[in-house]
């Protein structure tokens, strides 16, 4: 079995104790008087007892304390020696201060009712003033450093709980960064994504055709087309790099788009589909009397954009219908069918961020999304692919229009 290795200060502590106490019984120097039962060399046998303790003060604080409390018994009945009673004030004192909660808590309530009741005893024993005297003694060599004890182990306690509460703290901090970080880098994907890749899907598709198909009309079109959404793109993508810059002095914000530019979206989106064989319909039913919150807005106009980037790129040819609506149970809800199935001729690879995007829109403001085939509507064994989003809009939120 292996003992804990001692503090150098401990150690420092008994050493310094013993000569000085060795010094003191040397020069004569004694706190009970030549008067004592025993002899003057037994006033060592206390004085090396409790000196060789006090390595022991930190890592086995109850073992020096129950045998030093043995030892100091025995220095009365000696010519005593101050040494010897300082050093067992301090392994009082170290029992309260490193030893267990339970002994921090008993001793200093052990070492107050062991000072009345030696108080009491020498009073009824003596009848002198005297007594009282002994009592005091008594305390400050076990009640004082007891309590001294308590009180320093009450303040490390506190600092303790108040240094692991600055680091909670900070530690949340850290986290509440890191996860706005995260927060702002999906939101900067989802907004480059559905910025940019309408207009790079249609780029694809159109150059595609263009090289494959050996027709001067068809390759001027489709340059036509590539012109036109390398041009909205830049600008988009000019726009999007505004907002990220950090001299608000220098930039206006611009505006996010809103639902007013959905005949724009749904034209633009005819203009780049058209070679693909699709016609996109747009049927806006929202009530006009109310202006949607901007976040609302941007949501929907995003969700529309995505789902016509998708159909673009993968729809077969046909309808392509958007249907906007206003519910009366305060929620804003946007559907877009397109047909659904392979299609002959040049297609935009397709990664499916868009869904996830939209989804993380939808879901950022507790609305319902989902995507996927469904049966068509109009009949017959054919199927469509179908993006419905449902945007929760509550009374308070709606903005009067202008």
């Amino acid at each position: 079995m292996s003992f804990p290795r001692p503090h150098r200060d401990d150690v420092l502590l008994g050493v310094t104790g013993l000569l000085g106490g060795l010094l003191l019984w040397a020069l004569g120097l004694h706190t009970n008087g030549l008067r004592a039962p025993l002899p003057s060399w037994v006033t060592l046998v206390p004085l090396v007892v409790v000196a060789g303790l006090e390595p022991l003060r930190r890592t086995m604080p109850r073992t020096a304390l129950a045998v030093g409390t043995a030892a100091i018994v025995l220095d009365p009945f000696t010519p005593g020696n101050i040494a010897t009673v300082l050093m067992f004030a301090d392994l009082v004192y170290a029992a309260v201060v490193y030893g267990t909660p339970a002994s921090a808590r008993r001793i200093p309530v052990t070492t107050g009712m062991i000072t009345l009741a030696v108080t009491i005893g020498f009073l009824a024993w003596l009848r002198e003033p005297v007594a009282l005297l002994i009592g005091v003694v008594t305390g400050l060599v076990s009640f004082g450093p007891a309590t001294t004890g308590a009180i320093v182990r009450n303040h490390r306690e506190a600092a303790n709980a108040a240094r692991l509460r600055a680091e909670q703290t900070a530690l949340l901090a850290e986290m509440d960064r890191t996860q706005a970080i995260a927060a702002e880098r999906a939101r900067m994907a989802r907004e480059l994504h559905d910025l940019v890749a309408g207009h790079l899907s249609a780029i694809a598709i159109h150059s595609t055709a263009a090289l494959s198909i050996d027709d001067a009309s068809t390759t001027k079109q489709a340059l036509t087309v590539i012109r036109e959404n390398s041009v909205e793109g830049l600008a988009e993508m000019r726009r999007l790099i505004g907002l990220l810059r950090e001299r608000s002095g220098d930039v206006e914000p611009a505006a996010a788009p809103t639902l007013a530019g959905l005949d724009a979206l749904v034209a633009q989106a005819g203009t780049n589909g058209a070679a693909s064989g699709l016609t996109f319909v747009l049927h806006d039913e929202r009530d006009t009397g109310t202006r949607l919150p901007a976040p609302v807005e941007l949501a929907a106009y995003r969700v529309v954009q995505e789902s016509l980037t998708n159909a673009i790129k993968h729809a077969e040819a046909g309808d392509v219908r958007v249907e906007v609506s206003g519910g009366a149970g305060g929620a804003l809800r946007v559907t877009v069918t397109s047909p659904f199935g392979r299609r002959p001729g040049p297609r935009a690879p397709g990664s499916g961020a868009g869904l996830v995007g939209m989804e993380e829109r939808v879901a950022l403001l507790d609305g319902r999304f989902e995507a996927g085939p469904a049966p068509d509507p109009a009949g017959g064994h054919a199927k469509i692919w179908r993006v419905r989003a449902v945007l929760p809009v509550a009374d308070d939120d709606k903005e009067p229009s202008a």
